[in-house]
């Protein structure tokens, strides 16, 4: 794919949707890392709902830390593996406390040192709560990177390198949001949305649908 192609699919969907957001709620850099973590092989819708109950009674390192693995695991038991993202919340709140002044820490180092963060949680954060040019792969991104040839690779730190070669600068900040919303609802999975892609005509993918 060339970089005209590239410029113009990423102009489109700046267009149709200038300030592409998270799905996850959060007000604080802090309840954005929880859900998160919360979020690893789980729905955004699903991890909301739990943290709807769990933010109002503790959003800060010291009130979940507070809570203990069991108090916490009554608030996200409805999203999976949650009694081993229990145990790494509290860690990561004991080492906010500890370590951080109870802080989100803005650097990646810092980041995956926490428990239950590795490259795409702390990309996640860095973008999306500190505005860092960060790229977060997930299994949306790196279908969409790699159906319509925006950005292919084999592995997911291959298919991030590469995004953040060829995404146009002036898109890069929000191309996360952009890619994400786009193969969870146009570029779907096992049938992709074709007929009604904004991207469509600028899409490398051999085996388009129609969306009869």
């Amino acid at each position: 794919m060339n970089a005209a192609k590239r410029y113009e699919i990423f102009r489109r969907l700046h267009e149709d949707n200038p300030e592409p957001k998270t799905e996850l709620a959060y007000d604080s850099p802090f309840e954005l890392l929880i859900a998160v973590i919360l979020s690893a092989q789980a729905t955004d819708v699903g991890v909301n709902k739990a943290t709807a109950k769990l933010f109002p009674v503790a959003n800060t390192p010291q009130a979940i830390h507070a809570l203990g693995v069991e108090g916490l695991s009554e608030y996200i038991k409805t999203i999976g593996l949650y009694n081993s993202k229990a145990k790494n919340v509290i860690e990561t709140c004991r080492i906010l406390v500890e370590q951080h002044g109870g802080q989100v820490p803005q650097s990646r180092e810092a980041l995956e040192a926490l428990p239950g963060v590795g490259r795409k949680t702390a990309n996640v954060v860095l973008n999306t709560a500190f505005r860092q040019l960060a790229m977060a792969v997930d299994t949306h991104i790196f279908r969409v990177s790699n159906r319509t040839g925006i950005a292919p690779g084999k592995t997911v730190l291959e298919v991030e390198k590469k995004l953040l070669k060829f995404v146009p600068r002036e898109f890069l900040l929000d191309a996360h949001h952009w890619l994400i919303l786009h193969g969870r609802y146009v570029c779907q999975a096992r049938k992709p949305r074709c007929g009604s892609c904004r991207i469509e005509d600028l899409c490398e993918y051999k085996h388009k649908t129609s969306d009869d």
